[in-house]
């Protein structure tokens, strides 16, 4: 078999390169399903993973908290925002419109924004003048 392409090899022990490509086709599926390895079940339904992200609640539905925290930052202080409940996009936009707002820094992390410093007065106006009305 050597100087034989793989293809007329293949075809000689009586598969077909066209099986190739549907075991690759398998392959991929089975990288999809979440949770199971393997079921021995034939009705089994595997779920897939689904890239869909939350709809975000309108602004005047949002419940958001002020939080001012020191602990485990090294003594920085910081606020932090949480319960937004909308997609990772939206929250980011907000983020950006907070830090710029108030000239500092900050990020997103674990479902919350995080603006450095005590800012949770001027955060509390600018969230209300966006049309968040329910921010305590």
């Amino acid at each position: 078999m050597a100087g034989t392409d793989w293809k007329s090899a293949l075809a000689a022990l009586g598969a077909t390169s066209d099986n190739v490509e549907t075991s690759e086709n398998k392959d991929v599926d089975r990288k999809k399903r979440v949770g199971v390895v393997y079921s021995t079940n034939t009705d089994f339904g595997y779920s897939e993973n689904s890239d869909d992200e939350m709809m975000t609640l309108p602004k005047n539905q949002q419940k958001l908290r002020l939080y001012m925290e020191r602990a485990g930052r090294g003594g920085k202080t910081v606020t932090i925002v949480k319960f937004f409940v909308g997609s990772e996009d939206d929250m980011m936009n907000l983020c950006k419109i907070l830090k710029q707002k108030c000239g500092v820094g900050g990020s997103v992390k674990d479902g919350e924004i995080i603006i450095q410093g005590d800012h949770r007065e001027r955060l509390l106006d600018i969230l209300k003048k966006e049309g968040y009305t329910q921010t305590k």
